[in-house]
C-alpha cells in the first residue's frame, strides 16, 4: 500500500509540474505540455498540435502482418556488407556503449511504472471543456522576412495591471480580472522585445499571432547579429544559456524545415575539445534525451547506428564573478548521466528542461537565462534565434474561454 501511495503521490506531482521522478534513479520523464504551460495564464499548449507526431506502435492484425510481411520481404535481399567505420565513428560507437547501460536502465523504470504508462496513451489528447481554438494565419519564414523584409513591425499587445507591480503569485489570479490593454509597435528584427508583465501577451505581425509568455523576451536576429546581447556590465548577463543550434543531419537536409550548421561542428569533441576552450567553460556533466513512443518503447532501435533514439546534451560551466549579494547561490555540482525521457513533439522541437537546469545554476536569483537559436520561448527567459516565434505561433495554442 505504501508502494501504491508513493506512486499515486509521484503521478499527482507528475500532473501539475510535467515531470515525473523515478524512485533511486537519475531518470525522469517530462511532458513537455505540462512544462511548457506552467509559462502561460490565458492560453494553453495545445497537446494534439505539440504532439503531431505521437509515434504509435501497429496495435491491429492488419498491420501487424504488414509489417511481418515487410520484414519477410527485406530477409530476402542479400545483405551488404558494411563499410568499415572511420575514426569518428569509432569514438561514437564507443561513446554509445558507455550510455547504453544507462540508457537501458533508465527504460527499465519507465516500463515498470504501469501508472505512467497509462498516462502517456493519454497526452496527445486534451479537454475541450472551457477551450477554444486559436485562428492561425498563414505561418511565416522569418529566415525569408529578415532577409526581405528587415524593416518589419511588430504589434505586441500586452494586459497590464497593479499586479506586475506589487501582488505575490497567490493573488495574480484575482488581480488580473482588473486590468488595461496597451499596445507597443516595435522593430520585429535586431531588436529585443520583451513582455514584462506577469500575464501573456500576443505579438502580431502580418496579420498573424503569436503568444508570448509571461516576463519574457525574444531577439529575432541572424547569427551575427548576437553581440547586440552581450551585456555592458559583467554581473549583469546570464547565469543560464542553453545552446541548441540546428546541426546538419539527413533528417533535416531531406526535409529542409530549417537552416543548418556544417556537419563538422555537430560532433561532440568539437564542443568539448574547441568549443568549450574558446569560451572558458569547464565540462560538468552530460544529460541525455531518450525519446520514446505513447507505449513506452524506443521510436527506433536503441542500436541503430546513424539514427539512435537520443541525443545528448553537454553541461559546463564558467567560474564568472558576481557582486557579493545576499540573493546568490554557489555552484551546486551536478549529476553526471541523467536521462531524460519524452515523447517527441514536431521536428527539431526539444523538451523544456530549464526546470531540471535551474537547481544546479549558480549566481543571482532568479536566474538569468537564455537560449540560443531558440524556436520557441519560456518564462522568464530570453529567446534568440532566427526564428524565436515559430512555436509561439497562435496555430499551436488554445484559449481558455473565461479568459
Amino acid at each position: 500500500m505504501e508502494g501504491e501511495h508513493d506512486d499515486s503521490q509521484k503521478l499527482s506531482l507528475f500532473y501539475e509540474s510535467g515531470i515525473y521522478y523515478f524512485d533511486d534513479s537519475n531518470a525522469v520523464f517530462v511532458d513537455p505540455v505540462r512544462v511548457l504551460n506552467r509559462s502561460y495564464h490565458r492560453f494553453t499548449v495545445s497537446p494534439s498540435t505539440y504532439y503531431s507526431r505521437f509515434f504509435k506502435s501497429p496495435t491491429t492484425p492488419n498491420s501487424v502482418s504488414s509489417t511481418v510481411s515487410s520484414s519477410l520481404r527485406k530477409r530476402k535481399r542479400k545483405p551488404k556488407e558494411p563499410p568499415p567505420l572511420n575514426e569518428r565513428e569509432l569514438i561514437a560507437l564507443q561513446r554509445h556503449q558507455e550510455a547504453r547501460p544507462l540508457l537501458l536502465a533508465a527504460h527499465e523504470c519507465l516500463l515498470k511504472s504501469t501508472e505512467l504508462l497509462n498516462v502517456l496513451k493519454t497526452l496527445k489528447s486534451e479537454s475541450r471543456c472551457s477551450k477554444k481554438e486559436c485562428e492561425g494565419g498563414q505561418q511565416h519564414s522569418f529566415v525569408d522576412l529578415g532577409r526581405g523584409s528587415p524593416q518589419l513591425e511588430v504589434t505586441l499587445s500586452l494586459r497590464v495591471s497593479d499586479a506586475d507591480t506589487h501582488l505575490p503569485p497567490n493573488e495574480l489570479e484575482d488581480s488580473l480580472s482588473v486590468q488595461c490593454c496597451e499596445q507597443k509597435v516595435l522593430p520585429a528584427f535586431n531588436n529585443l522585445v520583451a513582455n514584462d508583465t506577469k500575464d501573456d501577451a500576443v505579438a502580431e505581425i502580418l496579420d498573424n499571432c503569436y503568444i508570448v509568455p509571461r516576463e519574457s523576451c525574444f531577439y529575432m536576429s541572424d547569427l551575427g547579429q548576437i553581440r547586440n546581447l552581450i551585456p555592458a556590465h559583467a554581473d549583469s548577463g546570464f547565469n543560464l544559456i542553453v545552446v541548441d543550434p540546428p546541426w546538419e543531419n539527413a533528417s533535416a537536409h531531406q526535409k529542409s524545415r530549417y537552416a543548418t550548421l556544417p556537419n563538422r561542428e555537430k560532433l561532440r569533441s568539437f564542443v568539448e575539445r574547441e568549443l568549450f576552450p574558446a569560451w572558458g567553460v569547464s565540462y560538468a556533466a552530460t544529460f541525455y534525451w531518450l525519446k520514446v513512443k505513447q507505449n513506452g518503447s524506443w521510436i527506433c532501435d536503441l542500436d541503430l547506428f546513424h539514427h539512435r533514439p537520443y541525443e545528448c546534451l553537454i553541461l559546463g560551466y564558467s567560474p564568472g564573478k558576481v557582486n557579493n549579494t545576499d540573493n546568490q547561490s554557489k555552484f551546486k555540482p551536478v549529476k553526471n548521466d541523467r536521462v531524460i525521457m519524452s515523447i517527441p513533439g514536431d521536428f527539431s522541437r526539444k523538451p523544456p528542461i530549464g526546470d531540471l537546469l535551474l537547481e544546479y545554476v549558480p549566481g543571482l536569483k532568479p536566474s538569468r537565462c537564455i537560449e540560443l537559436f531558440a524556436r520557441e520561448i519560456m518564462a522568464g527567459w530570453v529567446a534568440w534565434g532566427n526564428e524565436p516565434l515559430y512555436f509561439q505561433d497562435s496555430k499551436y495554442f488554445v484559449k481558455k474561454m473565461d479568459q
